[in-house]
C-alpha cells in the first residue's frame, strides 16, 4: 500500500441470502391459511344462523296468515255489530221521545187516534170485476 493510494475499506464477504426468509414465507402462508379457515368458519356459522332464521319464518307464516284471517273476520263482525248498535240506539232514543209517543203506540197496537180517520185503499178494477161477477 502506498501512502498516496486511497485506503480501501476491507473487503467484506458477499452476504448469502439467509435461510430466515423461508420461515417468514412459511409463517405468512400459515397465517393466510389460518385466516382462510377462520373466514370459512364465520361464513359457515352465518349461513347456519340464516338458515335457522328462514326456517323459523317459514314455520311462522301459516300461523301469521291464519291470525290475519281471524282478524279480518273479527273486523267484519265488529262493523256489523256497530251498525246494529247504531240502529238500536236510534230506536231507543225514538221510543223514549215524548213527541213520538202517539205514533209509536199506533204502530205497535194498530189503533188510531180518535181524531184520525182510517183510510182503506182498494183497487177499483178488482171491485168492479167482483161486483160484475156476482149477480
Amino acid at each position: 500500500m502506498n501512502a498516496f493510494e486511497p485506503s480501501r475499506p476491507p473487503l467484506q464477504p458477499l452476504e448469502q441470502p439467509r435461510a430466515v426468509s423461508r420461515p417468514k414465507k412459511h409463517l405468512r402462508q400459515r397465517a393466510y391459511k389460518v385466516l382462510a379457515v377462520e373466514t370459512t368458519a364465520k361464513i359457515t356459522v352465518n349461513l347456519l344462523v340464516g338458515a335457522a332464521a328462514v326456517s323459523g319464518l317459514v314455520q311462522l307464516l301459516p300461523y301469521h296468515w291464519s291470525q290475519q284471517d281471524k282478524l279480518r273476520e273479527i273486523r267484519t263482525e265488529v262493523k256489523v255489530m256497530e251498525a246494529r248498535v247504531n240502529n238500536l240506539q236510534t230506536e231507543f232514543s225514538r221510543n223514549f221521545d215524548p213527541s213520538q209517543t202517539k205514533s209509536i203506540m199506533q204502530q205497535q197496537s194498530y189503533r188510531l187516534d180518535p181524531n184520525q180517520r182510517q183510510i182503506v185503499l182498494t183497487n177499483e178494477d178488482q171491485t168492479e170485476k167482483q161486483s160484475a161477477s156476482t149477480p
